[in-house]
């Protein structure tokens, strides 16, 4: 039950109501979504890299790019994108070069080592879509549906964020 219903109402949901719903839902998966690669990185004995970390290698995969496009590419959401890269170069995860046409912009890539991070991620992922259709949790069309409605909403809030200017 959301924080928003009214305890006893007998009311329907109304547009706001639901929005506010996929919000939180939103919210949620995300944050849970980071609780799962966190608890399979501790299970495999790797703990040396956080959950947002692992996330932004599995993203990256075998793209080379810099530390901008990690953002447009929609490759990291967080805020402190310089602090995880560092981290992740010092820890040899991931190679990063100064690139050869803007001096001022650095390129990045994972390392063998950043690959194998990335393998485990992939592998938890798959484990999942074949345990969420196994036990019909959604299938591949409501999944796809889910998909076309949730890119929808990414575009309304790109075109909101770009009207704002």
């Amino acid at each position: 039950m959301s924080i928003h219903t009214t305890f006893g109402a007998t009311k329907t949901n109304t547009v706001a109501d639901d929005y506010l719903e996929s919000l939180a839902l939103v919210e949620r998966l995300h944050r849970l979504l980071l609780d799962v690669i966190k608890d399979e990185f501790e299970r495999v004995g790797v703990l040396e890299i956080n959950a947002v970390q692992a996330l932004l290698l599995f993203n990256i995969g075998d793209n080379e790019v810099t530390a901008g496009e990690l953002k447009s590419r929609g490759y990291y959401q967080g805020s402190n994108v310089s602090y995880n890269l560092k981290k992740l170069v010092e820890m040899d995860y991931m190679h990063h070069q100064r690139c050869e046409i803007d001096r001022r912009s650095v390129r990045v890539k994972l390392t063998e080592k950043g690959r194998a991070v990335r393998m485990v991620v992939g592998k938890l992922f798959a484990r999942h879509a074949e345990g969420l259709q196994e036990k019909d949790v959604i299938g591949t069309e409501r999944l796809a549906g889910l998909n076309t409605c949730l890119r929808g909403v990414e575009r309304y809030w790109t075109d909101q964020i770009r009207y704002i200017y």
